[in-house]
């Protein structure tokens, strides 16, 4: 078995042994669709080759100069348990200490139990715990404190809160979808002129989101327009509901049909949300790190 530069003619190879991912769940995998696409750009994207079978893939990109990200590992059924994943993971780790990477991270669903397993016996350790947040827009939504679009009150807000600590300073990332990364001062500076930024300022700082992004997205009845928020922070439930109103105005705003904030898989923030009437996900989404300083090797 050998490790190689994914190609566009493995195509067809991937997604024979990617199309029926998890079968026992509704939820598909995006693999078939997207590798054309995803095989392109600054990433670097490896399979492990069996003769002339594929016999995996995975793929690793760089969020910052610091920080990279490994996804979309998957095994062909025919080759699991030969150690597959493990290699081309520390073929990835390699790679992203080559362009400076000091962390890779990953994410795992939480209802994937064998990945979580996978996911710690080759190098990763459990990083953070997220939920969605799924406000419904509302163009009529008026928040019963005071909510600024300023981004270094959202910042300072963010560093005081219980929220950073409970995800390790991690937020979805504004390029890579479904990544996330440390968010950083100049990202709340960056959403502020491109995006949208909020914070609860009523007596002192007491919330904070933003928008990271609003896409199309196919649905059961056609093309749906997402707004996405790339954390939700707050001190109590009055300021919980400023900002989820504010959010729910922000989405009506630019035309979308549904939301989604990250917010901390913790009984209170995932309570809350409840209580708010914000709703949330079923289920978490579970993240992982490696520390690429240490030698992982023989783990």
């Amino acid at each position: 078995m050998e490790l190689r530069d994914a190609r566009l003619e493995d195509h067809e190879a991937v997604a024979a042994f990617t199309r029926n991912t998890w079968p026992d769940r509704e939820v598909g995998d995006y693999l078939p669709d997207i590798y054309p696409e995803w095989i392109e750009g600054e990433n670097h994207t490896l399979v492990a080759e069996a003769g002339e079978d594929v016999a995996g893939v995975a793929q690793c990109t760089m969020l910052s100069e610091t920080e990279a990200w490994c996804q979309g590992m998957r095994v062909n059924p025919e080759y699991r348990g030969e150690g597959v994943a493990r290699r081309l993971t520390h073929a990835l780790f390699d790679w992203a200490r080559d362009q400076g990477a000091l962390v890779a991270r990953s994410m795992v669903f939480s209802w994937n139990v064998p990945s979580m397993g996978l996911s710690r016996r080759i190098g990763f350790d459990p990083a953070a715990e997220y939920r969605w947040a799924i406000p419904e827009p509302d163009p009529n939504a008026e928040p019963g404190l005071a909510v600024t679009a300023e981004p270094d009150a959202a910042w300072h807000a963010w560093t005081d809160s219980d929220a950073r600590n409970e995800v390790e300073g991690l937020a979805l990332d504004p390029e890579e979808t479904w990544a996330v990364s440390e968010l950083s001062r100049e990202d709340l500076r960056r959403a502020a002129d491109e995006t949208a930024v909020f914070a609860v300022r009523d007596d002192g700082l007491r919330g904070m989101s933003y928008r990271v992004r609003d896409y199309g997205r196919e649905g059961e009845d056609g093309v749906e327009h997402w707004a996405e928020y790339g954390i939700g922070a707050w001190n109590d439930l009055e300021a919980g509901r400023a900002l989820f109103d504010a959010i729910a105005r922000d989405a009506a705003e630019v035309g979308a049909d549904r939301t989604r904030v990250w917010i901390p898989e913790t009984t209170g923030y995932v309570s809350d949300a409840a209580y708010l009437r914000a709703g949330a996900s079923e289920e978490p989404d579970l993240v992982f790190a490696a520390d690429l300083t240490a030698d992982r090797t023989h783990r």
